[in-house]
């Protein structure tokens, strides 16, 4: 082996890389200091600029809350008196623009002695901002076209001594070459610091790659001893760092030789353990399709033995005859959903398919992973149910607040009968799409347990009395109430808004369903250490296999009418998350024509009963 030129040698390498390294950290210091030094610059001349700006406008507000005579100048040439009197060096340009016309009044510009720009209307929206909103725009820098120097442009609101009007806006160009010049004698002395240090470091960077490659010249001598198949010399170790290291592993590599095949045995038993203690199933087949391995999770999920659906065709055992025609098929599906359900269980399986290829990169097999994704596509399709349902609840009556709002555009609010009905709808599909969002804002709250309880000790049949009696005064209430209490105290810990928002929604619910005149029956009682509250109307009811649906989210036994009396059709998912949260139960029974009767159970308080006074 001829020996390796300079050119070639690591040596130059590393010297080449302690140079990049060098190089690259000083850029990166470099532009990190002159960044911040830029910003740190900049936002000194802006604090220096607004100081004086300031007192500008102070002076600009003296001058148009003077008043004055017919002899006295005019207000436009006391302000150009100032503007001239300000004359700053780093200032570009200076502008007046007065409130009433929009029109400059006075004006500072070197390079126009003649002033043109007075008495024209500017329609800067910088100017028009800080006119018309009093807001102070943040200056931003612009290259000059003319000169191509940096600007730093702004416009500030004058205002009135009381803050009550705006009288004019202060248009500026200031020039920051003054700052960049600054700048790039910094850079400058950079350049000439990163040649030095270069220099220095090439230098340092021969010395130190010539102690690190002499030893590795030796172990490369070593190396070809030991391609020739004499294991008897040994590596001589320098030391105990990484090269040192190195010349220790060329010492072990004939015992690792000798050790590979019992390796090789481990990790065989090593991967058979793997598969057997996986949670997914794995699935190994031959090019064929013929199954040929297959572990306990596998056998579980598709509920056959290895030894059942040994050697027969994956494809088969999976129910893939729809979907693929041929078993080459399977090296381009990648990834699928298998519906394995019954009459009695849902099943649905995701199979990842890769292709097994041997020393020729040939197929020579599939391996498939199955798992269990039936309660993610569970999850995942009332996800899209749940989405679907909001857009629709809010595309109603954002369609129906269109309509009409379209309506009044036309003309219809200029018509006084017409015109407050239009408003009065607009008003209420606005209320309910923020009752919607409301709900939904605390369902979230309850998905994310971020509900917190405010539990009191509550004597419940006094606080449920007050409750009714609240629904018995409202001045619209045309249905009777039935009260049936019992006299005993129950006591309950509980959180008296939560439990008041269902009780709410229970009593508005039966009274939107119940006919005019007819009777809501409100009961409560113990049973086996818990109170039992139940409130049953005569409404129309509802067939018994939507029963338990009423409690999710969006469902309306009849959608028509329920939309018809309002509500966000999330009332009773609330009130079954919230008696959840107090270690309650709700459920509901109904007949069709015969009415609802909604349940649910508190925790009493272990106490003596006691009837109350």
């Amino acid at each position: 082996m001829k020996k390796v030129g300079f050119f070639q040698s690591v040596r130059l390498k590393l010297t080449i890389v302690y140079i990049l390294l060098l190089l690259l950290a000083i850029q990166v210091i470099g532009s990190y200091f002159v960044g911040e030094l830029e910003d740190r610059l900049v936002e000194n001349f802006e604090e220096s600029l607004e100081g004086r700006l300031n007192s500008l406008n102070y002076s600009l507000q003296n001058a148009y809350e003077t008043e004055r005579d017919d002899s006295d100048t005019t207000l436009e040439t006391d302000v150009q008196r100032l503007i001239d009197d300000f004359n700053e060096s780093d200032i570009h340009k200076l502008q007046v623009i007065d409130y009433s016309n929009r029109r400059v009044i006075a004006t500072y510009d070197p390079e126009d002695f003649n002033r043109s720009d007075v008495g024209k209307k500017s329609n800067d929206p910088r100017i028009t901002s800080a006119l018309l909103y009093r807001s102070n725009q943040d200056p931003e820098i612009q290259l000059d076209p003319d000169t191509q120097n940096r600007l730093l442009v702004g416009a500030k609101p004058v205002e009135s001594s009381d803050g009550e009007e705006v009288h004019a806006a202060v248009s500026y160009q200031a020039n920051l070459t003054n700052v960049y010049d600054q700048l790039q004698d910094i850079n400058n002395i950079f350049a000439r610091g990163t040649l030095l240090a270069i220099t220095v470091t090439a230098l340092l960077g021969i010395l130190v790659a010539r102690t690190i490659t002499k030893p590795l010249s030796e172990m490369r001598r070593q190396a070809q001893i030991m391609a020739t198949g004499d294991f008897s010399q040994k590596v001589s170790v320098h030391g105990n760092d990484e090269i040192g290291q190195l010349g220790v592993t060329f010492n072990d590599l004939n015992d690792k030789l000798k050790q590979s095949q019992a390796t090789t045995e481990g990790e065989r038993r090593k991967l058979s353990s793997v598969l057997s203690n996986m949670s997914d199933g794995v699935i190994a087949t031959d090019r064929l399709g013929a199954i040929t391995l297959m572990n306990a999770p596998a056998s579980k999920l598709i509920g056959q033995s290895f030894e059942e659906v040994q050697g027969q065709s994956l494809i088969d055992i999976l129910d893939l005859n729809e979907q693929v025609a041929d078993v080459n098929d399977i090296e381009s599906i990648g990834s699928i959903i298998i519906d394995l359900s019954t009459e009695d269980q849902p099943l649905l399986l995701k199979a990842n398919f890769s292709v097994v290829q041997n020393e020729k990169e040939e197929m020579d097999g599939f391996i498939s992973v199955i798992s269990d994704v039936t309660e993610q596509e569970r999850i995942e399709q009332e996800r899209r149910e749940f989405v679907s349902n909001v857009s629709h609840e809010l595309r109603t009556p954002l369609t129906t607040m269109r309509s009409y709002l379209e309506a009044l555009t036309d003309g219809a609010w200029e018509d006084k009968e017409i015109a407050p009905r239009f408003l009065d709808v607009t008003q209420n599909e606005t209320d309910r799409m923020i009752r919607l969002v409301n709900d939904l804002l605390q369902l979230s709250k309850m998905d994310r347990k971020d509900t917190g309880l405010f539990k009191e000790k509550v004597e419940f049949i006094e606080y449920f009395s007050h409750v009714i009696d609240r629904f018995e005064m409202h001045k619209d209430q045309k249905n009777e109430f039935k009260r049936l209490l019992t006299e005993q105290s129950l006591y309950v810990w509980i959180d008296k808004d939560k439990i008041t928002q269902v009780l709410d929604n229970i009593i508005s619910n039966s009274i939107k369903y119940s006919p005019e005149g007819g009777t809501i029956t409100l009961k409560a009682e113990t049973m086996k250490k818990q109170l039992l509250v139940s409130i049953t109307d005569q409404g129309m009811g509802m067939p018994s296999d939507t029963v338990d649906k009423i409690f999710d989210r969006f469902y309306r036994v009849d959608k028509a009418r329920s939309r018809e009396v309002g509500g966000t059709g999330l009332g009773l998912a609330i009130a079954r998350e919230i008696i959840e949260s107090h270690h309650g139960q709700i459920w509901a029974n109904s007949q069709e024509g015969k009415g609802t009767t909604v349940f649910f159970t508190l925790p009493l308080i272990n106490q003596k009963r006691r009837k109350r006074k």
